[in-house]
């Protein structure tokens, strides 16, 4: 059984440090927490889509592999040991695609609050994704990373420094998504730990609508991966917004929209379900 503990201290660190370095409050409705915590959910799976995706791609452009999409995993047929090396490339398009969130959240001050929240949560699911990974590739050699770092042959002392350097990209994701959180009446509220109910909250209750999107698989799958994703993530984003001064955001008589996050949410777990679960073969 893996020794979980450092995973705990990287999640327990950024919420002590907040705590520490606590200032304010800031105003939120609930509405807003309703909609963030439907686009929080919305974009996990998005993002886990994603990254399955590329998972299969490189596999079906390689000899003697032949992969299947399913809408929780993927699997493969044939054999190959670059296959194993291959395994690391969701990963990679997860981070790219968070990076990539972010930019145009950084760039984009005109789009509608609902737009720029979900341009916040596809950024914070790309980037906490892909490092919540790498960091649990460095102590089990049995996930998607682990199984990459295995065949590149990294030793413990690389693994610890990946380790290192996986906390250190949190911490600096965490500070700049804190920074440019796109809505006002939130942003406007420097180093304030109140800024937890607007990120917390949604992000642990968006598990719940993220369960059916991953049934059936193994219990600790379903609800574990989503847990450990959105709890580092928020808790370093936490630990950032307490950090550094934040910038402004949308126009605070403005608020995002309900209905279109919930019929996006509703057709997509309808595509995961209908056409997803059933498996698409490459």
């Amino acid at each position: 059984m893996i020794q979980l503990w450092p995973l705990l201290v990287i999640g327990i660190a950024p919420l002590a440090t907040a705590a520490f370095l606590k200032r304010g409050g800031c105003e939120w409705s609930v509405r807003t927490a309703l909609v963030s915590t439907l686009l929080c959910a919305l974009c996990f799976c998005l993002t886990f889509l994603w990254q399955e995706i590329w998972l299969v791609i490189p596999k079906a452009l390689t000899p003697d592999l032949h992969p299947t999409l399913y809408h929780n995993d993927h699997a493969w047929s044939g054999d190959n040991p670059i296959a194993e090396l291959l395994q690391g490339s969701g990963a990679i398009a997860t981070l790219a695609s968070g990076l990539a969130f972010l930019t145009v959240l950084m760039r984009t001050q005109r789009a509608s609050p609902t737009w720029r929240l979900f341009s916040f949560w596809m950024a914070f699911q790309g980037l906490f994704q892909a490092l919540t990974q790498l960091v649990i590739g460095t102590l089990l050699a049995g996930n998607d990373v682990g199984r990459a770092l295995a065949y590149l042959g990294v030793g413990v002392g690389a693994k610890a420094a990946l380790f290192a350097c996986a906390a250190l990209a949190m911490y600096g994701a965490g500070k700049v998504l804190a920074r440019i959180y796109p809505i006002a009446s939130v942003a406007g509220a420097e180093r304030s730990l109140g800024f937890s109910a607007v990120v917390f909250i949604p992000a642990l209750l968006s598990v719940a609508l993220i369960i059916p999107f991953r049934i059936p698989r193994e219990a600790i799958e379903v609800v574990l991966i989503p847990l450990i994703v959105n709890g580092l993530g928020s808790a370093w984003l936490i630990a950032g917004a307490v950090a550094t001064r934040a910038k402004g955001g949308s126009d605070p008589s403005a608020s995002p929209k309900f209905i279109g996050p919930a019929l996006s949410l509703c057709a997509l777990l309808a595509f995961f379900q209908l056409v997803l679960r059933p498996g698409i073969s490459f």
